[in-house]
């Protein structure tokens, strides 16, 4: 699939089909994302591969809002950032959850980013328990990990819509040469 095609294809898509991804497909998306660029070159993604239906049930109940739809995915890759490499870890994840969902699309699957770091599980209590700690009660996060998001995926079951029409030019700023 050429670069642009790639790009337009990639949508946030929340429902799935049944049918699962195979082991090695998962595992040759995620070698594809682990060749995301990094700070300093330190390597500090981490990926977390989850394509067990309790589990996955049990990450939609991470928020009560934006992570529901996880019902429905057939698999799910959590992406941590190592803290002991580099201060810039999360710039380090978004790169690397980018590419990740490219990579989906790549394979003719469809994805949904899920925000954990930083997130409350209940909307109402931003103090509360965060989705983050939800999930290190079920899921063996390495210590020095923090977890930047989840990336939910599966084969889509229905098209999506093309991205709607907008101004792109209005997000471009130019300095000009005199």
């Amino acid at each position: 699939m050429e670069f642009k095609e790639l790009i337009h294809k990639r949508r946030s898509v929340r429902r799935f089909s049944p049918t699962t991804p195979s082991r090695e497909v998962l595992l040759d998306i995620v070698r594809d994302a682990l060749t995301a660029p990094s700070s300093r070159n330190t390597h500090s993604t981490r990926f977390m591969i989850v394509d067990d239906r309790t589990t996955l049930d049990k990450m939609a109940e991470m928020r009560d809002y934006g992570s529901g739809f996880m019902t429905d995915a057939t698999a799910a890759i959590v992406v941590m950032g190592d803290t002991t490499k580099t201060d810039l870890w999360r710039e380090n994840c978004a790169i690397s959850a980018t590419m990740l969902q490219l990579a989906i699309v790549d394979h003719g699957l469809a994805s949904c980013w899920v925000h954990v770091g930083g997130r409350p599980r209940l909307k109402e209590q931003p103090e509360g328990e965060q989705a983050e700690e939800y999930l290190r009660t079920f899921l063996d996060i390495p210590a020095e990990c923090e977890v930047e998001c989840v990336i939910a995926l599966g084969y889509s079951d229905y098209e999506p819509k093309p991205l709607p029409e907008w101004d792109a030019e209005s997000s471009i700023v130019w300095h000009t040469r005199e």
